[in-house]
């Protein structure tokens, strides 16, 4: 999605702004399951339906902190966080990562984009770092918050 006058010239114009709100995404299982396949967290608070339903204080499975974390780059993409015309977008990393409520196995999630910055680091690149609010439908604590950046060029 194309944010309105938003371009490589005009980035540091929308500094302290937001950048706009992704659209929702659901937490299936079979994300989950394919997420601790992949990554070898198996825990049976992710993967194990009928075990997390009994003992679980979420009444059922949960989604790794860190997949609900990855969602982060593909929400920000949607948003138009990279500006058309740029050639390469590189993730440089996150920081300030706070994982503030699990986010249970069938709920949506959306993520409110602000920039926080756009260093200019010359020869047409810039550092750019926003502010990341992983929003949970229906409730009122989002489930994380980050700052991530990306280096256009």
């Amino acid at each position: 999605m194309a944010i309105e006058g938003y371009s490589l010239e005009t980035i540091p114009q929308f500094v302290g702004r937001d950048l706009g709100v992704s659209s929702w995404t659901t937490i299936t299982q079979e994300h989950v399951n394919q997420f601790a396949e992949c990554t070898g967290d198996g825990q049976w608070i992710h993967i194990d339906v009928e075990r997390a339903q009994r003992e679980s204080p979420f009444g059922g499975t949960i989604a790794h902190g860190c997949l609900t974390l990855s969602l982060l780059p593909p929400m920000q993409t949607e948003v138009g966080v990279v500006p058309a015309g740029v050639s390469r977008a590189m993730n440089y990393g996150f920081s300030k990562v706070r994982f503030l409520s699990p986010v249970r196995v069938g709920v949506r999630v959306r993520d409110r984009v602000v920039l926080l910055s756009a260093e200019d680091k010359g020869k047409g690149r810039f550092l750019l770092t926003t502010q990341n609010t992983l929003e949970i439908e229906g409730e009122e604590k989002p489930a994380l918050t980050a700052e991530s950046m990306v280096l256009l060029t």
